[in-house]
């Protein structure tokens, strides 16, 4: 037997189907909507660490944390319903329902540490707002790109790391003792803080060429390496924005084909028609001529 559509009354008596459940939770009303709710959760969850907010304010913030949860459910249940087995075919839709879940989860006896995870529900913005899905899209599309730049990062500071071991680690075991202090120092310096005052400058009381050493470094780490990885990253934004224009472009053009698709095949019919229109009246008027007056 063929299953029935799912529908759902309105307010109005109306019958709403489940591709209206989706156009309505896909609607822009609706996700501004969402968007302030996980504003107001966001700073419900930062007042419940302050101690003496909750002293006054607990049962409040605790019962508007409770409401804004089951709306998120209610959310995802009406995705469900409208999109059903296609809703996990969108990773955000699958990032949101983990989020929530996670939310669901029992956060009583030795699972109450979960109870912290309940602020992940802030990082919805990130599914819901379309200018953070292109920023996040765009870091996961640049990952691939990175690995050579990591191999090479990895490689100089192996080389690195080494040289420094020998060269300074017997004076100066705390910071060049080992290959993993040696790592960890260059880090610091990579960062380029408390480099000078902090290490460097020690290190050139003892070894006064040891600049020789260090400026070399963190110009090609720091000022080469570190920028290839800001390259790819927004050539990845840039190659993302564009596709994301081309595609809407692309709809625009389906759109206009269509509907002038529409219209060559009203106006065929509507002269089809004329002509249709005009063989009958000259039918009409040949048989009223022939006819007896």
């Amino acid at each position: 037997m063929r299953a029935l559509p799912l529908l759902v009354r309105y307010e109005e008596g109306a019958l709403l189907s489940a591709e209206s459940i989706g156009r309505f939770v896909e609607g822009q009303r609706f996700q501004y909507f969402i968007v302030a709710l996980i504003l107001i959760n966001g700073v419900v969850i930062a007042l419940e660490t302050v101690p003496s907010v909750m002293a006054v304010y607990g049962p409040f913030l605790v019962a508007v944390d409770r409401i804004i949860l089951g709306i998120f459910v209610i959310e995802i249940l009406m995705k469900l319903v409208a999109f059903r087995l296609a809703f996990f075919r969108n990773g955000w839709n699958v990032f949101d329902f983990v989020i929530v879940g996670i939310s669901l989860l029992p956060t009583d006896g030795g699972l109450a540490v979960l109870r912290s995870l309940r602020i992940l529900r802030v990082l919805r913005l990130i599914s819901v707002v379309p200018q953070m899905r292109t920023v996040v899209h765009a870091l996961v599309t640049a990952i691939p790109g990175m690995g050579s730049i990591v191999a090479l990062l990895g490689l100089v500071y192996f080389v690195c790391s080494v040289m420094a071991t020998k060269l300074f680690g017997a004076a100066f075991p705390d910071w060049f003792g080992t290959l993993g202090a040696s790592a960890y120092t260059l880090f610091q310096i990579m960062t380029l803080e408390s480099w000078s005052m902090g290490i460097v400058r020690p290190v050139m009381e003892e070894f006064p060429l040891a600049w020789l050493f260090f400026v070399p470094f963190i110009l090609i780490v720091t000022f080469s390496v570190l920028n290839m990885f800001i390259a790819i990253i927004v050539n990845s934004l840039q190659s993302t924005q564009f596709e994301e224009q081309a595609a809407m472009q692309q709809s625009i053009e389906d759109a206009v084909h269509d509907e002038e698709e529409h219209l060559m095949a009203e106006l065929t019919a509507l002269r089809t028609e004329v002509k249709e229109l005009k063989t009958l009246l000259e039918q009409t008027t040949k048989a009223g001529s022939a006819s007896p007056s």
